[in-house]
């Protein structure tokens, strides 16, 4: 039988840039969708539930920011999007409403199939985080808890649905609860080598993940930021630093 193909929708409303993104991604041993505005992809996304989406953020119809915030209602499938060079702000909001990563443009093809390789790697491993250190099964945090078989967050008994991103981030904090781990460390633990330094891109998925387990993010209990440093989980969630 033959093995799947990886399939990744590429959505953009410049025809030539959809097409010169298609030919090398299908030349790299991916099945494609095309779309070439925001209505499209979102009802590709549902239709076919591709393994990776790449979504231009300016696109008629729905731009990319309200397509990937309507894909997060049903899906934690990764998603790249894509950003005008200088465009600082388009990419924290792109994150923010639920982006696993970015790619600015103008983009080389090798660097468009490393983002695309990295992002379905850590997508890949968000189920098998490493437990090379004897880890338990389960962990718990006052009321915070993770099952690192089930690839399951707790939250007072009730589920707590993250993505692939979040759910690797929470579980390598609660590997070394009471511990500072640094920006870079989670950096390269979550994302990869290669994204050491990318510091907005941590805060954004942190601040994201505080919004769906601390009872006021803003005051949070369990994720507390070490400045300058990086970030510990509290091993006294039931006071506040």
């Amino acid at each position: 039988m033959p093995v799947k193909k990886t399939t990744i929708l590429a959505a953009d409303d410049d025809p030539q840039l959809l097409r010169l993104v298609t030919k090398n991604l299908e030349l790299s041993g991916y099945e494609v969708i095309s779309a070439m505005d925001g209505q499209q992809a979102l009802d590709q996304i549902e239709a076919r539930q591709p393994d990776l989406a790449l979504l231009d953020l300016m696109m008629p119809k729905l731009d990319g920011f309200a397509v990937c915030e309507r894909v997060r209602e049903f899906s934690a499938m990764p998603i790249i999007i894509l950003t005008a060079r200088g465009q600082d702000q388009d990419k924290i909001h792109g994150l923010d409403v639920g982006a696993d990563d970015y790619l600015t443009k103008p983009f080389s093809v090798d660097e468009l199939l490393a983002r695309v390789r990295a992002v379905l790697r850590r997508s890949q491993m968000g189920a098998h985080v490493e437990n090379g250190r004897g880890l338990q099964a389960t962990a718990t945090v006052g009321e915070l808890s993770i099952d690192y078989g089930q690839h399951r967050v707790l939250l007072a008994g009730h589920d707590i649905d993250l993505t692939p991103v979040e759910y690797r981030t929470l579980a390598y904090l609660m590997q070394n609860a009471g511990r500072i781990v640094t920006q870079d460390m989670l950096l390269e633990h979550v994302w990869g080598a290669e994204y050491v330094g990318e510091s907005h891109l941590l805060q954004v998925n942190v601040n994201r993940l505080r919004r769906k387990i601390e009872v006021d993010p803003a005051h949070p209990r369990y994720i507390l930021t070490k400045t300058g440093v990086g970030y510990i989980l509290s091993t006294k969630p039931t006071e506040n630093d």
